[in-house]
């Protein structure tokens, strides 16, 4: 009998890299994420907001009436962190309060919950890679909504992991790659932040961790009561400067890059100016994990658009 997995956020960036992911690895018997045994009956239900609205309350408890889940995975998110900063209400409700109702029917199930986080719940202060029981102190309201969920989801007692992640992008959606591959080709230059310092991360990487998570969760049990907060991105460390430089080198972009500093370059949203992750928690826990560097990634990535587009 098959386990069914809910999947939310089907139409984002994560959730289709994640899609991608489940049609490779569960419908190729030769096919693993970094020589990981899956659980081949694993059905995952992939949801977008016609389906469950994460802004509605209501539509949230209707939806999980009468259904029969064994685990549940949250890409959904509201991620577009400078209108987050004017449309609270709506990025409380989906990034915080509609994760807590989750959380609390992971509990009541007793089953696992898999939440993806972010990097912007700490302010960027720091000198070298933040570890996850560094302090948190979100910069804007985007960050703070995704704090809020974690303290949320620990509170409620469920099993299962947050992942915090940072500069997430691939071929799907919007995003930073996508938009620098745009402007590179419209303009003769483009103005990049030189002294924001994190690190990129590829979704599709991120969904082949989230596949060996929840598989090692059912296999093994390894929460027990424990909620564990992992840290994972792509190796390595750049600027946000040194990423499109290398975005449109690789794609053979002749667009000129002008650097500038975060103070010259007016967001409605802070952004925090070192957001590197320590990752050895996550590397302990899984040994097996296969962690690309991101320029590794990136070529991939540009290989896969490069292919949609032709």
């Amino acid at each position: 009998m098959s386990r069914n997995i809910l999947v939310t956020g089907k139409n984002g960036q994560l959730g289709r890299s994640l899609k991608k992911a489940v049609n490779l690895f569960y419908n190729s018997p030769h096919q693993s994420p970094n020589n990981f045994e899956i659980i081949k009956d694993l059905n995952f239900i992939f949801v977008a907001r016609d389906e469950l609205d994460l802004s509605n309350p209501q539509s949230i408890n209707l939806f999980f009436q009468n259904k029969k889940f064994n685990g549940i995975i949250n890409c959904a998110a509201y991620t577009s962190v400078d209108n987050a900063e004017s449309d609270v209400e709506s990025v409380e409700q989906i990034n915080y309060l509609s994760v807590d109702q989750i959380a609390k029917v992971a509990k009541n199930l007793e089953i696992p919950l898999i939440h993806i986080s972010t990097d912007y719940v700490f302010n960027g202060h720091s000198f070298k890679p933040y570890l996850e029981k560094d302090k948190t102190d979100p910069l804007n309201i985007y960050g703070l909504t995704k704090l809020k969920a974690e303290k949320a989801i620990i509170e409620s007692g469920c099993q299962g992991a947050i992942i915090r992640t940072s500069w997430l992008y691939s071929e799907f959606g919007n995003n930073f790659v996508k938009t620098m591959l745009f402007l590179g080709r419209e303009h003769e230059s483009v103005r990049v932040i030189i002294d924001q310092i994190g690190s990129p991360t590829y979704a599709f990487n991120l969904a082949k961790l989230i596949i060996m998570i929840i598989n090692d969760y059912l296999i093994n049990k390894i929460f027990n009561s424990n909620f564990n907060i992992y840290h994972f991105s792509d190796d390595g460390i750049c600027s946000r400067y040194e990423f499109a430089k290398a975005i449109f080198e690789i794609s053979g972009v002749s667009c000129k890059l002008d650097p500038v500093r975060s103070k010259d370059y007016y967001t409605l949203a802070k952004r925090p100016n070192y957001s590197a992750m320590n990752k050895d928690k996550i590397k302990k826990h899984f040994p097996k994990l296969v962690m690309p560097h991101w320029r590794e990634s990136l070529i991939y990535c540009l290989s896969e658009l490069k292919n949609i587009r032709s």
